[in-house]
């Protein structure tokens, strides 16, 4: 004898069991905010009673819009996009939306292949960190009819919509400030990658105005991990005049800088200052406190939420690059 076969509720029954039309279950997941919240609990009360398993893929089909945001980031250990992450993850979760986040690794070897992914299932909008240096990548994304953010930077030609600040600024930034503080060697250990050039390039065109020599720059590999300090500290213990300040292309590289000149008999600022990027929470908690570089990331992560909202409701925005800026804090390690 057969089991007998199992009743799935319908979209219907739901409705039903809240009191309510099929339309405002609809709109409860479509966009809750939207449903009066008396209203929402019962419906939330239905699909608990229920077991209601609502069929997005047809939900989507029908309206165009799959409710699927991909989020694309080179990697979230240690990361300076957690900040930004977390908060586009709840905000969107609130709006009813799926979060895929891709990991793009080092030098975004695997941006292709997610963007691909994404556009596969026809995700609704993609937001990157990394950028896209391939022409053919970008304009096969301005063809699409789908929201695209590129976050952390401000591109001169955006694909779609940019939300970020200048690298550039950045390195000009904390050359004047060094300048101002006296120090006249500065060494740059700086990652591989587009952005920490541009932060270098900004500080280099700055560090011209001054009239000092020529700051020594390594390369330190992507991703930048604590024990890339030992070899940029290699490099100044074999430095015939060594420098008086390194800047650091983040706080994890700054905080083993600073931990290794201590090991060498080297106080910090004293004889070496270490100068960071990011404010991370160790930034603040080190002995000596390191000087960064802080960005809201939170606030990215809101702004790109915000343009999404806007786009759902048919707004058209007229304003390509939303800069948020940053702010150089002055510690005690510079």
């Amino acid at each position: 004898m057969k089991p007998a076969k199992a009743i799935i509720p319908k979209l219907d029954d739901v409705a039903q069991r809240a009191g309510v039309s099929t339309a405002t279950v609809s709109r409860y997941y479509n966009n809750p905010a939207i449903v009066a919240p008396a209203t929402a609990e019962r419906i939330r009360a239905a699909i608990d009673e229920m077991g209601y398993v609502p069929n997005l893929l047809a939900g989507g089909l029908a309206s165009n819009r799959s409710r699927l945001v991909a989020v694309l980031v080179p990697e979230i250990a240690q990361s300076i996009f957690n900040d930004t992450i977390e908060a586009m993850a709840s905000e969107l979760s609130l709006d009813g939306n799926t979060v895929m986040l891709g990991l793009t690794g080092a030098g975004n070897a695997r941006m292709p292949q997610l963007i691909e992914a994404a556009l596969a299932r026809r995700a609704d909008a993609i937001i990157l960190t990394g950028i896209i240096t391939d022409d053919g990548t970008r304009e096969r994304l301005r063809e699409r009819a789908m929201t695209v953010i590129e976050t952390w930077g401000v591109p001169e030609d955006p694909i779609d919509i940019a939300v970020g600040f200048s690298h550039q600024a950045v390195g000009r930034d904390v050359a004047r400030f060094l300048h101002g503080r006296g120090y006249v060697r500065p060494l740059l250990a700086v990652a591989e990658g587009a952005r920490a050039r541009q932060r270098r390039d900004g500080f280099l065109e700055e560090w011209r105005t001054t009239g000092h020599d020529a700051p020594t720059v390594i390369d330190v590999p992507l991703p930048t991990r604590f024990g890339h300090s030992r070899m940029v500290w290699r490099h100044v213990s074999q430095m015939s005049t060594p420098p008086d300040v390194i800047v650091c292309g983040s706080d994890v590289l700054a905080q083993g800088v600073i931990i290794e000149a201590q090991s060498a008999g080297f106080r910090v600022p004293d004889q070496v200052a270490v100068v960071g990027f990011g404010n991370l929470a160790i930034a603040g908690d080190m002995r000596p406190s390191i000087t960064t570089v802080d960005v809201d990331g939170a606030r990215i992560g809101r702004e790109a939420v915000a343009v999404l909202r806007r786009r759902a409701t048919g707004d058209r925005i007229a304003q390509k690059v939303i800069d948020v800026g940053f702010r150089l804090i002055a510690r005690e390690s510079a």
